[in-house]
């Protein structure tokens, strides 16, 4: 159980522990949040899932643009 719950932890994303981090909410009740209205609006969280994914990761290459470490000279 442990190695599945640390291949979604580490592979898929981390929305939900960004928007945990931001809101001071528990990781765990945030990604019920959205299994649950997935289930109420026939997947409609999943593709604002999809693209809050998409933002942190243009987000983080846009950072790493603009202060390049010094092994990207």
């Amino acid at each position: 159980m442990n190695k599945l719950k640390f291949l979604f932890e580490s592979n898929l994303f981390g929305v939900c522990t960004r928007i945990g981090e931001k809101l001071n909410f528990s990781v765990g009740s945030i990604r019920r949040y959205f299994i649950y209205a997935s289930f109420f609006t026939l997947g409609s969280p999943v593709v604002i899932y999809l693209f809050l994914a998409f933002w942190m990761e243009i987000r983080k290459n846009i950072r790493r643009a603009q202060n390049p470490t010094v092994w990207e000279f």
